[in-house]
């Protein structure tokens, strides 16, 4: 079906936005008001000498950080409805330029702040007055040898703006120019091939669609495979440079310290995954044994192994699936779940220049927005509940902490999604006996594993290898890139694969490597939800009050002692193990079905 343009659409699926701002002439309005709070933070420098002044300064500088997430947020939200909007484009543009400039005016802080003797800024943080901010500054504390002079802080501040750059050119290039040639399917007719499309085409059962869908689509993405490896060439070096810059030994080390997690838990995850390899062998050779192939390729490897639920759900439908899902949440969560639903939270369907994918973003004064493109098969109905176990996260944080802890790191970013994915899956395995339905949501829970676990450690593998490289003066030319994505391919889907060409691009399609090591945290909050939504499910009311005082605690806390909290422990790698363990029981239960089919 052809797409849309936005305005001839009904907006009862689309996200209201006046949470954040009326129109365009509200956002000028905050946008105005912006230097005067730039200013008034500004104000604080060379004076940051005692508690009050420091409490001042954070309060000052909280509160401009608020306004510009504001700004920066409407921009965001707009450019996504259209990605070609020029308008949208510069108010992005504008408040990315603002909020640059207030970096710069207010990079003093943390270095004005640290230059005090240890003994005095540990008594500052250790009193009343700064109690509202006591683990902010706990945080600067463990920074200390990283951060810089003022002025050297200035500098870097002052280049934010380039160092963004490859990111938003790489944005641009995916979401607005790179086009692809028409699929045909085995009956001659054209299929469009869009990014917002591509999973749903290899999802297809009819295998020339899926074979000229992928050559399409990744053939889109060679012809530009230099322009991709320049930019996150890009980025992979201003990350260097910047860890260089902070004495960090290396980017990703910078990186880890933002959140406090120790490499051990970044390798042994990796570690963990390729232990656990054989179990994804056997997947695959029951993929290909299923759909009765000679040769398995990267095309088949999405195509639902059974035709056991062929359903299109409405939007409706999926409504109700998820809130019977979230049930054992317990009412407070069900019913603002039942509200974000009639609140207009969420931007339901495709549109022509909408960005792909789906996300949830929002501030601390908005609703916790979603982004998706709802087509009616069941990955959109787990995209709902994906994104909005996200949503239901912030709106937990926000409603529980005050605006400095008002978000979550991205170390447990992924967690509440997840756990909501689950839950829709072991509730619909509630409903249903039957072999064929019963292996199709064996399916989708074999998946979430293939591409959260195994696919994401991937990523966390390809990022840290590219990371090094460039750390140790080796150029990212397309050609080392692809070798080693090709590589991993290798190893991580094993012998039953047979490697097209094509693959050794998709590196360039992961929006996420323009966000260094950030894809490893999708694997380890993946197998943290795996063990929070078994626990929820066995124990009832005591796993569920600790699940929702991890989803309010916001950014108060270490996210290891987050999630310790909760009941799991990713200092070690029994959650990892644990998960893979049941990915591994899944499978099983996956190969009885198959065996009570061909009875």
């Amino acid at each position: 079906m052809e797409l849309q343009e936005r305005n001839q659409m009904d907006p009862q699926y689309q996200w209201d936005l006046s949470s954040l701002y009326e129109n365009d002439a509200a956002w000028e309005t905050d946008f105005a008001s912006v230097p005067t709070l730039m200013e008034k933070a500004a104000a604080f420098q060379g004076k940051l000498t005692d508690a009050a002044q420091i409490r001042a300064c954070l309060d000052a500088s909280t509160e401009l950080t608020r306004r510009l997430d504001n700004l920066l947020t409407y921009a965001q939200l707009r450019q996504s409805e259209d990605t070609r909007s020029t308008k949208a484009q510069e108010l992005w543009a504008r408040g990315m330029a603002l909020a640059v400039q207030a970096e710069s005016r207010t990079s003093f802080v943390n270095p004005e702040i640290l230059s005090l003797p240890e003994k005095t800024l540990r008594e500052i943080a250790a009193s009343q007055e700064c109690a509202p901010y006591r683990f902010l500054l706990q945080q600067l504390l463990d920074e200390k040898p990283h951060v810089l002079s003022a002025e050297s802080e200035q500098l870097i501040a002052g280049f934010g703006e380039v160092l963004n750059a490859p990111k938003e050119i790489a944005n641009a290039l995916q979401d607005a120019d790179l086009t692809f040639a028409p699929a045909e399917d085995s009956d001659g007719t054209e299929h469009e091939v869009t990014q917002a499309n591509y999973i749903l085409l290899q999802q297809s059962s009819d295998r020339a669609l899926r074979k000229n869908a992928f050559h399409s689509f990744y053939q889109g993405f060679s012809a530009h495979n230099n322009t991709f490896a320049q930019t996150y060439s890009g980025i992979v070096k201003s990350w260097t440079a910047q860890a260089a810059a902070r004495h960090y030994d290396s980017s990703r080390s910078m990186s880890l310290a933002e959140e406090h997690i120790p490499a051990s838990v970044y390798d042994g995850l990796v570690a963990s995954v390729r232990r656990h390899l054989p179990d994804m062998y056997r997947y695959l050779a029951l993929r290909k044994t299923i759909l009765g192939l000679d040769e398995l390729h990267y095309y088949d490897v999405y195509v639902p192994l059974t035709g056991g639920d062929s359903h299109v759900y409405s939007y409706d439908k999926a409504k109700e699936m998820v809130l019977r899902a979230v049930a054992p949440l317990g009412e407070t969560y069900q019913n603002t779940v039942r509200d974000a639903f009639q609140s207009r939270w969420i931007d339901v369907y495709p549109n022509k220049g909408k960005r792909g994918g789906a996300f949830s973003s929002g501030t601390y004064d908005s609703i916790p927005y979603i982004l998706m493109s709802y087509t009616g098969d069941y990955e959109s109905v787990s995209t709902v509940a994906h994104e909005m176990g996200h949503s239901m996260h912030t709106w937990f944080t926000k409603h529980h902490q005050p605006v400095q802890y008002g978000n979550y790191t991205l170390f447990v970013a992924e967690v509440a999604s997840t756990v909501n994915e689950n839950l829709l899956i072991d509730s619909l395995l509630q409903q249903t006996d039957d072999p064929s339905e019963r292996l199709f949501l064996l399916n989708q829970y074999l998946e979430g594993f293939k591409g959260t676990v195994f696919r994401q450690t991937m990523f966390a593998e390809f990022e840290r290898d590219a990371h090094a490289m460039a750390g140790q003066g080796q150029a990212l030319t397309p050609q080392a890139l692809n070798d080693l994505y090709r590589r991993l391919i290798v190893d991580y889907f094993g012998p039953e694969l047979v490697v097209d060409d094509e693959v050794q691009y998709e590196w360039s399609r992961i929006p996420h490597f323009y966000r260094p090591f950030y894809v490893y945290k999708y694997a380890t909050s993946y197998s943290a939800a795996v063990a929070l939504s078994g626990q929820i499910l066995r124990e009832g009311e005591p796993a569920v009050k600790k699940y929702l005082e991890f989803l309010s605690m916001g950014s108060s806390a270490y996210p290891l002692d987050e999630l310790a909290h909760a009941g799991v422990d990713m200092t070690t790698g029994a959650p990892i193990d644990a998960a893979l363990d049941k990915f591994s029981q899944i499978l099983d239960e996956a190969e009885q079905c198959v065996r009570q089919l061909n009875r």
